[in-house]
C-alpha cells in the first residue's frame, strides 16, 4: 500500500468566536484537514485546531508542505518509519501540522483494520465524564445561568474560563460553589497569575472543594509550579499548551511540579507522542488530564486517546456546542448522565460533510 495523495485545507468558516482572558482578543478558531490517499482506496483523515487573535491562521496548513514529500510514496502502515522521518532536524516546525499527519496515519490504520481509534490503543473503557468549559462570559449571573442550562442537560461538571483577574474571579468562584454545592468545579487562568496572587487563590479553591485550579503561571514555569503545588490542597495542574515534545513533557512530569499533568495531540505533535506521554504519567503514578478543546476531529481523537487507559478523569466540552461543530456529520456530545462515549467507527470514527468544509475553505494545498 502506497500514499498517493495529500491535501491539507484550512477551514476558517464564520462562526461566533470566543475568549478567554480579559486581555485576549476573541480568537479567529481554523480547522486544519488533512486527507491522506493511497493506491488501495483507503484514507486517513484529521483535524487541529488553531486560534489566532487577529486573522485565521495558515502556518499550521503551510508546515504540512515541508512534510508532505516525505510521505509520498510510502507504506502509511508504516507510522513510526514516518514519524521518525517526519522529525524536524534543522528548526523546531508546527507540532500541529506533525500531529494532523499522525492522526491521519491512525485514522488509515482504523479504517484498515475496521476498529475504533480506542481499540487500537488498547482501550480500558468506552465512555469518561464530561465538564462544560466555557468561554469567557459578561458576568458572574451569565456564568450561573450556563451553568444552570448545562446541569439541565446532564452535566455534572464545569470548567471556567473567565477574567484571570483574581478577585474578579474568586467572586464567580464563590457565587458559583454557594449556588451549586454539588457541582465539580475547576478553574483556569491562562498562564495569566503572578505567583504572589495564586497561592491565597489556590487556598480558596481548595476551602471551596474545586476539582484543580489550572494554569495559573507558563507550563515551564516548573520552580513556581513545584512552590505552589507544595503549599495547597487543590490539585495543580498546567495548561497543557507550552511543552511541545515529549522529552520536556516527560522531564517535567518527574520533576514533581505538577499535581496533575496536561498536554493533548496537537501540542505533542501526534497520537503517537500523546499516547507515549499517558503512559509514561500513568507510569509515574500521575494523572495527565488531557485536553479536549476544539473542532469534532481533533476533539474525537483526544477522546480516544482518553479511553485508552484510566489516568484522565474527564473529557473537555466546549461549550456552546455548535461553533466546534462545523462541516461534520457525526458530532461529540455530552449524554444525559454526564458522559461522552467513544465514536464506534472505524478510526476517528466520524464523517465529515465535504462541501461544507469546501464552503469554509481559505487555503488549500494538494500534494501527488
Amino acid at each position: 500500500m502506497k500514499i498517493t495523495r495529500i491535501e491539507v485545507r484550512t477551514v476558517a468558516p464564520q462562526v461566533q468566536r470566543f475568549t478567554w482572558s480579559f486581555d485576549l482578543p476573541e480568537q479567529f478558531m481554523t480547522n486544519t484537514v488533512v486527507r491522506i490517499e493511497t493506491d488501495a482506496g483507503v484514507e486517513g483523515i484529521a483535524g487541529v485546531s488553531n486560534y489566532t487573535s487577529y486573522d485565521f491562521d495558515r502556518y499550521t496548513a503551510e508546515t504540512v508542505r515541508h512534510l508532505a514529500p516525505v510521505l509520498l510514496g510510502r507504506d502509511p502502515r508504516e507510522r513510526d518509519e514516518l514519524y521518525y522521518d517526519l522529525r524536524p532536524r534543522v528548526f523546531p516546525l508546527s507540532p500541529g501540522a506533525l500531529a494532523v499527519i499522525d492522526v491521519a496515519l491512525w485514522d488509515l490504520a482504523g479504517r484498515i483494520q475496521e476498529k475504533p481509534l480506542h481499540e487500537l490503543l488498547g482501550a480500558t473503557r468506552t465512555s469518561i465524564p464530561s465538564y462544560a468549559s466555557t468561554p469567557l462570559m459578561d458576568d458572574v449571573p451569565a456564568y450561573l445561568e450556563l451553568i444552570g442550562q448545562r446541569l439541565e442537560m446532564g452535566f455534572t461538571a464545569v470548567k471556567f474560563h473567565c477574567w484571570c483577574l483574581p478577585e474578579k474571579d474568586l467572586a464567580l468562584c464563590r457565587a458559583a460553589r454557594e449556588a451549586f454545592p454539588d457541582v465539580a468545579f475547576m478553574h483556569d487562568v491562562e498562564n495569566n497569575y503572578s505567583h504572589e496572587d495564586a497561592l491565597p487563590v489556590a487556598h480558596e479553591l481548595a476551602g471551596l472543594n474545586f476539582a484543580w485550579f489550572e494554569a495559573p503561571f507558563a507550563d515551564w514555569d516548573l520552580d513556581g509550579y513545584r512552590e505552589l503545588t507544595a503549599q495547597v490542597d487543590v490539585p495543580i495542574i498546567p495548561s497543557g499548551n507550552w511543552l511541545m515534545d515529549l522529552q520536556s513533557f516527560g522531564h517535567a512530569v518527574r520533576s514533581g511540579a505538577w499535581s496533575r499533568a496536561r498536554t493533548d495531540i496537537t501540542c505533542l505533535g501526534g497520537l503517537t507522542p500523546a499516547w507515549q506521554a499517558l503512559k509514561l504519567c500513568e507510569s509515574e503514578g500521575i494523572k495527565c488530564e488531557v485536553l479536549g478543546w476544539g473542532n469534532t476531529l481533533i476533539s474525537a481523537a483526544n477522546l480516544h486517546l482518553m479511553l485508552s487507559n484510566d489516568c484522565c478523569s474527564y473529557f473537555e466540552q466546549s461549550v456552546p456546542y455548535e461553533p466546534y461543530e462545523y462541516g461534520m456529520l457525526d458530532v461529540i456530545r455530552t449524554d444525559p448522565d454526564g458522559n461522552v462515549t467513544a465514536p464506534d467507527g472505524p478510526g476517528l470514527g466520524v464523517g465529515v460533510d465535504w462541501d461544507a468544509m469546501d464552503a469554509a475553505t481559505i487555503h488549500r494545498l494538494v500534494f501527488d
